[in-house]
Order: C-alpha cells, then structure tokens, then sequence
C-alpha cells in the first residue's frame, strides 16, 4: 500500500519553529516531487512549498518565503524523508499540513498530486 506519513506538528507560541517530516511507505520516493499543502479552517487548501526529486528544484509561497525551508535527504538505503523548516510562525500558519507526492514534476506550478499523507496539524498560539 502506497502512502505518505507526516509528522512534526504541535503547538508553537509565535515566533517559534517547528520541523514537519514526510516519509513514504511501499515506494521509493526517488522520482516524486514533494509538496507541502495546509488547510486552515474554513479556508481553501494551498500549496505551501515543494521540492523535486533531485532537490534542485524548489518554490514556495509567498506568504512563507523566508521563513520555510524545504529539503530532502536522498542517502541510499535509507528511509527518503522530506522536511518543512518553519521559522518565524505566525497565528496564520495554524493550519492542517499535508505532504503529497507527484512523479516527473519539477515544481513549477501546483498541479494535483498524486498520494497525499493524512496530515499534521500545526497550531501558532501564545
């Protein structure tokens, strides 16, 4: 069974940071884009960040540039894993976080992905 398993999330006082991590179990994310999407209550998902699969391809949004730091770990015979830096946090950035994952993609744009992780919720609250 293909899927994607984040994790990191919690509650942070503003200013803080936070680390999120996106693992893959039943494939190799060796060919996969990976982005990260939030949802916050009421709102519409957006895409948040992404990286290609090399890792020479990244974009982000503009309300986390400077602040969120996206980068992967590619070692052989490891666990591939994705992780979301978050710098900076604001109560804005409370949000559901999900990592998804799309073949051949290079980060330009946010088309649908292909697997999507059940999410971790990030709260920004003193």
């Amino acid at each position: 069974q293909l899927r994607l398993v984040e994790s990191g999330g919690g509650l942070v006082q503003p200013g803080g940071s936070l680390r999120l991590s996106c693992a893959a179990s039943g494939f190799d994310l060796d060919y996969y884009a990976i982005g990260w999407f939030r949802q916050a209550p009421g709102k519409e998902r957006e895409g948040v960040s992404c990286i290609s699969s090399s890792g020479g391809d990244t974009n982000y949004a503009d309300s986390v540039k400077g602040r969120f730091t996206i980068s992967r770990d590619n070692a052989k015979n490891t666990v591939n894993t994705v992780y979301l830096q978050m710098n900076s946090l604001k109560p804005e950035d409370t949000a559901v976080y999900y990592c998804a994952a799309l073949k051949y993609f290079y980060c330009a744009g946010w088309p649908s992905f292909d697997y999507w992780g059940q999410g971790t919720q990030v709260t920004v609250s003193s």
